[in-house]
């Protein structure tokens, strides 16, 4: 298990917990792209934690380390209850969800509506921390509703500095819990990157990651980027490193400096190989697997051939690694005659 400072280290990239997203055969298909960003589950309810089947729920593959476990909970006793069961598990961090807007989640009082309730936030950052050796965090919004975002992100962080919090993931945006749906929570309300600086500008002791909106490895360049004398500690990429992945594998080099390589789709599709064969041998189906890897060729010839065949070719009975075989030749060869006859290709 990494330790608090190389967690701190892997946080200089985070792969952000997505819905439906992010569960462990995307996190195993992130890793075979950058060996050193920090991985995060999809949201987990500490009473799903408490009383759901945990194999499912929290079983990963150690080659996914550095990884972090999200818990989404407002009862402070579940929620160190479940962060024991994440430690046992072998997560290197435990994260509480205080900015997840689904109506699900203001239902049961956690998610992003604990935004209005910094005290109970900090009452179960407590309760987190002092469960679990390994490192406890909070991911959290500016704000929700008509809150002043300058008001209540700090009365968050500062409630938890207070009971020994140091690190925050700061999506740069309000949620509105009402009038916008989840995925309109993602894009329109406006981001204020301005006030998470200021929170590490004036809070400078507390290890701060931006989220939201982040698209590229230039923009995470240059949100770590030093400015006006305040450097961020960390970004967390969403979408972006789920619809383009491959801009994952020129991380190590870019944000970490490492004397490596970018990791070429190819290179990572060889690497999470291995990963599928077990899981089709465990009786894993395809899909479940295939479906993560769709926007790995976005932009390179043929990367509607590698959809169409990781889609439809994925889905036949005993399909196995030779789909993944066919779809990565058919880019080779729209690559092939793209360099032998420039136009005759299609992206």
């Amino acid at each position: 298990m990494p330790s608090t400072r190389s967690i701190n280290q892997a946080r200089t990239l985070s792969i952000a917990p997505m819905m439906d997203w992010t569960d462990r055969h995307c996190r195993a298909f992130h890793r075979a792209l950058t060996r050193r960003a920090l991985l995060y589950t999809e949201m987990v309810t500490a009473p799903a934690v408490l009383h759901g089947d945990r194999q499912r729920l929290l079983g990963f593959d150690g080659l996914e380390h550095p990884v972090a476990l999200q818990l989404g909970g407002s009862d402070p006793v579940q929620l160190a209850e479940a962060a024991k069961v994440g430690e046992a598990f072998g997560y290197d961090e435990i994260n509480l969800n205080v900015g997840c807007p689904s109506d699900r989640v203001q239902s049961g009082r956690f998610g992003a509506c604990l935004m209005r309730e910094p005290e109970l936030v900090a009452d179960c950052m407590a309760a987190i921390k002092g469960a679990v050796s390994v490192p406890a965090t909070v991911k959290c919004r500016i704000g929700v509703d008509d809150q002043d975002p300058a008001v209540s992100l700090f009365a968050t962080a500062d409630a938890c500095a207070a009971v020994g919090i140091e690190v925050f993931v700061v999506h740069a945006r309000k949620a509105w819990l009402k009038g916008l749906s989840p995925k309109e929570n993602r894009d329109v309300p406006p981001l204020d990157y301005d006030l998470v600086r200021r929170l590490k500008r004036e809070r400078p002791h507390l290890n701060i990651s931006i989220n939201g909106g982040i698209a590229s490895m230039d923009a995470a360049e240059a949100h770590l980027a030093e400015i006006d004398g305040v450097k961020l500690d960390g970004v967390m990429l969403g979408r972006a490193a789920y619809h383009e992945p491959a801009i994952l594998g020129q991380a190590d080099r870019r944000l970490y400096g490492e004397p490596v390589e970018d990791t070429d789709a190819f290179a990572a599709l060889e690497r999470y190989r291995p990963y599928m064969a077990a899981r089709l041998d465990e009786g894993v189906a395809l899909p479940a697997m295939a479906r993560h890897m769709l926007g790995l060729m976005h932009g390179r010839p043929g990367a509607r051939a590698f959809r169409r065949i990781l889609t439809v070719e994925a889905i036949k009975p005993g399909a196995g690694l030779e789909v993944l075989d066919r779809a990565a030749e058919a880019v080779r060869d729209a690559e092939a005659r793209r360099d032998t006859a420039p136009g005759d290709w299609a992206a």
